[in-house]
């Protein structure tokens, strides 16, 4: 478990400081609360609230916050490893920067699991619409996960967990160009109560990586998973 740990943090250590000799990224911070609430058989309602904050931006370091997200998801059970749900989100943007937009997002998701051993794999497929004010944004995205326990077969109450993603999008809008994104994730979480879950970890996206301007954008995540 140690070593787990260690490897984490030296590999965080190493990612933040190879940003360090680049220009061309930004870097932030952003935590989260979710709340999942099971509102009947096979039927379930997840509500999160989100903050992100920069750390580098345009060459420097600081803190400064840049937009908050109110997220709801309904999802139903399809079966016993597979799910479809429907998102709404709302995003605050315009309150930190004034020359950007806030928004609504609708998304549609699919969401399909299988455990052969002791790793689980993940499959996500969703499409969002993006509304702002001056456009909207079609995005769709497909993402492979994996998660295990770091002790044992499965995982108990006070153990921890790793989970890793990797994630592709395609953004289309009128007018507009295709953009395509790429996300690497990785975090280590402990469930601490049957209610209660605890995460941190990193993401790594490269934006709009085939129109000749990929930006590269490196976050520090934390979330706190609470389950009724």
């Amino acid at each position: 478990m140690y070593c787990i740990r260690g490897l984490f943090l030296w590999g965080s250590l190493l990612v933040v400081s190879s940003l360090m000799a680049q220009n061309n990224y930004t870097g932030y911070i952003e935590p989260d609360i979710s709340v999942n609430y099971e509102a009947a058989t096979n039927y379930d309602h997840n509500f999160k609230i989100s903050t992100r904050t920069y750390f580098y931006d345009e060459g420097a370091y600081g803190l400064r916050s840049r937009q908050i997200d109110l997220v709801h998801f309904s999802k139903l059970k399809i079966r016993v490893n597979q799910s479809l749900a429907i998102g709404l989100q709302y995003r605050f943007r315009e309150l930190f920067e004034n020359d950007r937009e806030n928004e609504l997002r609708l998304t549609q998701q699919y969401n399909g699991t299988s455990k052969p051993s002791v790793i689980r794999f993940g499959h996500r497929v969703r499409s969002e619409q993006r509304i702002q004010s001056s456009i909207t944004i079609h995005r769709f995205r497909y993402r492979f996960a994996l998660d295990f326990p770091l002790r044992g077969e499965q995982l108990d109450i006070g153990e921890p967990y790793l989970i890793g993603s990797t994630e592709t999008l395609l953004s289309v809008a009128k007018s507009n160009r295709p953009q395509y994104d790429h996300r690497f994730t990785v975090s280590l979480g402990a469930l601490l109560s049957k209610e209660t879950r605890i995460q941190a970890g990193m993401e790594y996206r490269f934006e709009d990586y085939i129109g000749g301007s990929t930006q590269e954008v490196f976050f520090i995540l934390s979330s706190l998973i609470l389950s009724f």
